[in-house]
């Protein structure tokens, strides 16, 4: 299942992530991961939840942070959720090109029987419809 909460820059959006990143290591049944563009809230994360600072990986664009994911998933099939921090930064697209990831998105987190939770710095009233029904 794919959750995103959205909201401009300062609106709490990763506040909230943080909190339910930390919320969840009490129910999950696998690993429970946060992917972040940088290192500054690692401490922030309580020590069960395994911080992955994407910005090591040179990722920018849409394709290879889809790679990054499936990448992760295949190396571990006991993930049961993971946090996404960033999103735009980390997939640089457009609309259209969004609209296709999340599509691929879906079907990948569905095989893998994972969640993901993405923090996206936008109104939901500025992506397509078959985006803003992930909004939690």
């Amino acid at each position: 299942m794919i959750q995103i909460i959205f909201g401009k820059k300062g609106s709490g959006k990763t506040k909230r992530i943080l909190d339910m990143a930390n919320a969840s290591v009490k129910e999950a049944k696998g690993n429970v991961l946060f992917v972040d563009d940088d290192k500054s809230y690692t401490l922030s994360l309580k020590p069960q939840v395994r911080f992955i600072d994407a910005s090591e990986y040179d990722i920018k664009g849409k394709e290879p942070f889809y790679g990054f994911l499936a990448g992760i998933l295949a190396g571990n099939y006991d993930i049961s959720v993971i946090y996404v921090d960033a999103f735009l930064k980390l997939a640089k697209t457009d609309e259209e090109g969004l609209v296709a990831f999340f599509g691929k998105l879906e079907k990948l987190v569905a095989n893998a029987n994972c969640d993901i939770v993405i923090s996206y710095s936008d109104d939901a009233e500025n992506v397509p419809e078959c985006i803003r029904k992930y909004q939690i």
